[in-house]
Protein backbone atom coordinates (compact mmCIF):
# COMPACT_ATOMS: atom_id res chain seq x y z
CA UNK A 1 0.00 0.00 0.00
CA UNK A 2 1.24 3.17 -0.89
CA UNK A 3 2.00 5.90 2.20
CA UNK A 4 1.52 9.30 1.24
CA UNK A 5 1.95 12.80 3.13
CA UNK A 6 -0.01 16.08 2.71
CA UNK A 7 1.10 18.61 4.59
CA UNK A 8 -0.96 22.16 4.30
CA UNK A 9 -1.88 24.27 7.27
CA UNK A 10 -5.05 24.93 5.38
CA UNK A 11 -7.61 22.25 5.86
CA UNK A 12 -9.89 23.07 3.42
CA UNK A 13 -6.82 22.88 1.01
CA UNK A 14 -5.44 19.70 2.93
CA UNK A 15 -9.00 18.42 2.06
CA UNK A 16 -9.36 19.08 -1.19
CA UNK A 17 -5.91 17.17 -1.63
CA UNK A 18 -7.06 14.38 0.05
CA UNK A 19 -10.23 13.90 -2.28
CA UNK A 20 -8.04 14.02 -5.15
CA UNK A 21 -5.64 11.92 -4.12
CA UNK A 22 -8.52 9.10 -3.96
CA UNK A 23 -9.03 9.25 -7.17
CA UNK A 24 -5.27 9.34 -8.46
CA UNK A 25 -3.92 6.86 -5.70
CA UNK A 26 -6.91 4.54 -4.44
CA UNK A 27 -5.99 2.68 -1.54
CA UNK A 28 -2.87 4.66 -1.04
CA UNK A 29 -2.50 5.40 3.04
CA UNK A 30 -2.92 9.26 3.03
CA UNK A 31 -1.41 11.10 6.33
CA UNK A 32 -2.23 14.93 7.03
CA UNK A 33 -0.26 17.34 8.47
CA UNK A 34 0.18 21.01 9.70
CA UNK A 35 3.49 21.53 9.35
CA UNK A 36 6.61 21.09 8.14
CA UNK A 37 8.07 19.29 11.60
CA UNK A 38 4.86 17.22 11.23
CA UNK A 39 6.39 16.36 7.66
CA UNK A 40 9.42 15.33 8.74
CA UNK A 41 8.40 12.91 11.60
CA UNK A 42 5.93 11.36 9.38
CA UNK A 43 9.07 10.52 7.18
CA UNK A 44 11.34 9.52 9.63
CA UNK A 45 8.74 6.75 10.56
CA UNK A 46 8.77 4.71 7.31
CA UNK A 47 8.69 4.34 3.65
CA UNK A 48 7.38 7.28 2.27
CA UNK A 49 5.58 7.07 -1.92
CA UNK A 50 4.72 11.09 -1.94
CA UNK A 51 4.70 13.83 0.14
CA UNK A 52 2.37 17.07 -1.10
CA UNK A 53 4.33 20.57 0.53
CA UNK A 54 2.80 23.76 1.03
CA UNK A 55 5.54 26.42 0.59
CA UNK A 56 4.27 28.29 3.39
CA UNK A 57 3.65 26.75 6.65
CA UNK A 58 3.79 28.21 10.19
CA UNK A 59 7.26 26.73 10.38
CA UNK A 60 8.70 27.10 6.92
CA UNK A 61 8.61 29.81 4.87
CA UNK A 62 9.82 29.62 1.33
CA UNK A 63 11.96 26.94 -0.47
CA UNK A 64 14.22 25.87 2.32
CA UNK A 65 11.45 23.29 3.74
CA UNK A 66 11.57 21.70 0.18
CA UNK A 67 15.36 22.16 -0.01
CA UNK A 68 16.17 20.38 3.94
CA UNK A 69 13.22 17.78 2.68
CA UNK A 70 15.12 17.22 -0.78
CA UNK A 71 18.42 16.48 1.27
CA UNK A 72 17.23 14.61 3.81
CA UNK A 73 14.70 12.29 2.08
CA UNK A 74 16.28 12.19 -1.06
CA UNK A 75 14.47 9.37 -2.71
CA UNK A 76 10.61 10.95 -1.62
CA UNK A 77 9.28 12.79 -4.48
CA UNK A 78 8.16 15.86 -3.29
CA UNK A 79 5.19 17.77 -4.63
CA UNK A 80 4.92 21.51 -4.33
CA UNK A 81 1.67 22.81 -3.60
CA UNK A 82 1.23 26.32 -3.70
CA UNK A 83 -0.86 30.01 -3.94
CA UNK A 84 2.04 31.37 -5.50
CA UNK A 85 2.12 30.68 -9.19
CA UNK A 86 4.16 32.55 -11.20
CA UNK A 87 6.58 31.04 -13.45
CA UNK A 88 10.02 32.31 -11.31
CA UNK A 89 8.68 30.16 -8.42
CA UNK A 90 7.28 27.10 -10.56
CA UNK A 91 10.99 27.27 -12.04
CA UNK A 92 12.93 27.64 -8.36
CA UNK A 93 10.73 24.75 -6.86
CA UNK A 94 11.72 22.59 -9.66
CA UNK A 95 15.54 23.74 -9.43
CA UNK A 96 15.36 22.76 -5.85
CA UNK A 97 14.16 19.24 -6.69
CA UNK A 98 10.42 18.94 -7.16
CA UNK A 99 8.67 15.79 -9.12
CA UNK A 100 5.75 18.90 -9.34
CA UNK A 101 3.98 21.76 -9.13
CA UNK A 102 0.63 22.06 -8.31
CA UNK A 103 -1.17 25.74 -7.76
CA UNK A 104 -3.99 25.76 -5.15
CA UNK A 105 -6.00 27.68 -7.87
CA UNK A 106 -5.98 24.22 -9.68
CA UNK A 107 -9.73 22.55 -9.98
CA UNK A 108 -9.72 18.79 -8.79
CA UNK A 109 -9.72 17.34 -11.93
CA UNK A 110 -6.61 18.86 -12.66
CA UNK A 111 -4.90 17.70 -9.26
CA UNK A 112 -6.06 14.64 -10.08
CA UNK A 113 -4.30 14.89 -13.50
CA UNK A 114 -0.74 16.17 -12.24
CA UNK A 115 -0.91 13.67 -9.14
CA UNK A 116 -0.99 10.36 -11.59
CA UNK A 117 1.33 12.15 -14.11
CA UNK A 118 3.89 12.45 -11.20
CA UNK A 119 3.05 8.83 -9.80
CA UNK A 120 3.45 7.77 -13.21
CA UNK A 121 7.02 9.37 -13.24
CA UNK A 122 6.44 12.63 -14.69
CA UNK A 123 7.28 15.96 -13.59
CA UNK A 124 4.37 17.94 -13.51
CA UNK A 125 3.62 21.67 -13.74
CA UNK A 126 0.68 23.89 -14.86
CA UNK A 127 0.72 23.81 -19.07
CA UNK A 128 -0.42 27.92 -18.34
CA UNK A 129 2.62 28.88 -16.87
CA UNK A 130 5.52 30.20 -18.50
CA UNK A 131 8.22 29.11 -16.48
CA UNK A 132 11.01 31.42 -15.79
CA UNK A 133 14.74 30.39 -16.25
CA UNK A 134 16.44 29.34 -13.01
CA UNK A 135 18.56 31.87 -11.60
CA UNK A 136 22.21 30.76 -11.55
CA UNK A 137 22.25 30.77 -7.71
CA UNK A 138 19.28 28.90 -7.01
CA UNK A 139 21.53 26.41 -9.51
CA UNK A 140 24.41 26.48 -7.50
CA UNK A 141 22.07 26.34 -4.00
CA UNK A 142 20.77 23.11 -5.44
CA UNK A 143 24.14 21.69 -5.59
CA UNK A 144 24.65 21.89 -1.59
CA UNK A 145 25.08 18.84 0.41
CA UNK A 146 22.31 18.36 3.25
CA UNK A 147 24.51 19.45 6.18
CA UNK A 148 25.72 22.50 3.92
CA UNK A 149 22.47 23.34 3.28
CA UNK A 150 21.41 23.34 6.73
CA UNK A 151 24.40 25.44 7.81
CA UNK A 152 22.90 28.36 5.17
CA UNK A 153 19.84 28.18 6.39
CA UNK A 154 21.21 28.75 9.82
CA UNK A 155 23.63 31.55 8.14
CA UNK A 156 20.16 33.28 6.55
CA UNK A 157 18.45 32.63 9.91
CA UNK A 158 20.90 34.84 11.44
CA UNK A 159 22.34 31.88 13.94
CA UNK A 160 25.85 32.41 15.07
CA UNK A 161 28.80 29.10 14.17
CA UNK A 162 28.10 27.95 17.49
CA UNK A 163 24.55 28.05 17.45
CA UNK A 164 24.81 25.93 13.92
CA UNK A 165 27.27 23.78 15.50
CA UNK A 166 24.50 22.95 18.50
CA UNK A 167 21.87 22.61 16.38
CA UNK A 168 23.33 19.89 14.19
CA UNK A 169 25.69 18.56 17.10
CA UNK A 170 29.00 19.24 15.86
CA UNK A 171 31.81 20.81 16.99
CA UNK A 172 32.21 24.85 15.72
CA UNK A 173 35.14 23.56 13.73
CA UNK A 174 33.37 21.48 11.15
CA UNK A 175 30.55 24.68 10.78
CA UNK A 176 33.92 26.64 10.15
CA UNK A 177 35.14 23.81 7.47
CA UNK A 178 31.66 23.45 6.20
CA UNK A 179 31.55 26.98 5.62
CA UNK A 180 34.26 26.78 3.23
CA UNK A 181 32.67 24.47 0.81
CA UNK A 182 29.40 26.54 1.08
CA UNK A 183 31.09 29.66 0.01
CA UNK A 184 33.24 28.03 -2.81
CA UNK A 185 29.64 26.54 -4.43
CA UNK A 186 28.07 29.67 -4.08
CA UNK A 187 30.98 31.70 -5.38
CA UNK A 188 31.09 34.23 -2.69
CA UNK A 189 33.89 35.06 -0.05
CA UNK A 190 31.96 36.17 3.32
CA UNK A 191 29.26 35.17 5.93
CA UNK A 192 27.12 38.54 4.71
CA UNK A 193 27.62 37.41 0.74
CA UNK A 194 26.21 34.01 1.84
CA UNK A 195 23.04 35.38 3.39
CA UNK A 196 22.05 37.63 0.60
CA UNK A 197 22.68 34.45 -1.94
CA UNK A 198 20.56 32.71 0.76
CA UNK A 199 17.54 35.02 -0.29
CA UNK A 200 16.72 32.80 -2.96
CA UNK A 201 15.62 30.63 -0.93
CA UNK A 202 13.00 32.55 -0.02
CA UNK A 203 9.20 33.77 -1.93
CA UNK A 204 8.99 37.32 -3.41
CA UNK A 205 5.62 38.29 -3.34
Amino acid sequence: MDRIIVADDHPLFRGALVSALARAAPGALVEETSSLAGAREALSRGPVDLLLLDLRLADSEGFAGLAGVRGDFPTVPVVVVSASEDGATIARALAFGAAGFIPKSATLGEMVEALAAIRSGDVWAPATAAVAEVEPMEARIATLTPSQLKILIGLQQGRLNKQIAFDLGVTEATIKAHLTGVFRKLGVQNRTQAVIAARALSIEV
